[in-house]
């Protein structure tokens, strides 16, 4: 047994900071660390909903579907305000698997067929609830339905992106694709490319 079992922690109250796009909480916890002396913490939590996201992959082309979108935080920080990123969208009530073929066709216009799931993860496990669920599906031109771009009701402003899988990954190193699920999902492209034929 790890001394680190012995660690445990009590939620004693919550308080909700906000609640318009996402509900804002803080949180009051008495945490016992593993040397059996008791802290009182205070932390803030956004309350995301599950999301799903895909990497869209054209074997004979060796491409990758992107998309870039407006995204505020990246402004915030100095970084270019429109984030090149995997297509993406939450599940509102929808299964993973059903959420993203919803998005695919939303955002890129490519109907997806065999979607494989990969696996799911929290990206800022620190202070945001959200789950994404992973996948993969290997698409080709034939696969394009609609012209994509997102939802004019949610204001969506997408610009549709067809790029070599070995020029996404340069851009990582140049800085230019910066969002932790599309690393996640190219590397994962990298990594499994034979499977994706």
């Amino acid at each position: 047994m790890s001394k680190f079992d012995k660690a445990k922690a009590e939620i004693v109250s919550e308080k909700t900071l906000a609640d318009q796009w996402t509900r804002l909480s803080t949180f009051e916890v008495d945490y016992t660390d593993s040397q059996g002396e008791k802290h009182r913490l205070k932390r803030e939590v956004y309350h995301r909903t599950p999301a799903a996201c895909i990497l869209l992959y054209d074997p004979s082309h060796e491409t990758v579907v992107l998309v870039r979108q407006y995204r505020l935080p990246s402004q915030l920080v100095g970084l270019p305000e429109r984030m090149i990123e995997v297509p993406a969208g939450l599940l509102d009530g929808d299964d993973p698997e059903a959420a993203i073929r919803r998005e695919a066709i939303e955002e890129t216009g490519f109907r997806v067929r065999d979607v494989r799931f990969l696996f799911k993860a929290m990206t800022s496990p620190g202070s945001v609830t959200e789950i994404i669920h992973f996948f993969a599906a290997v698409i080709d031109t034939s696969d394009r339905v609609a012209d994509g771009g997102g939802l004019a009701e949610e204001h969506e402003d997408i610009e549709v992106l067809e790029v070599r899988l070995s020029d996404a990954m340069a851009m990582i190193e140049k800085g230019d694709i910066y969002d932790a699920k599309t690393i996640m999902l190219l590397q994962w492209a990298v990594l499994n490319v034979a499977s994706l034929r």
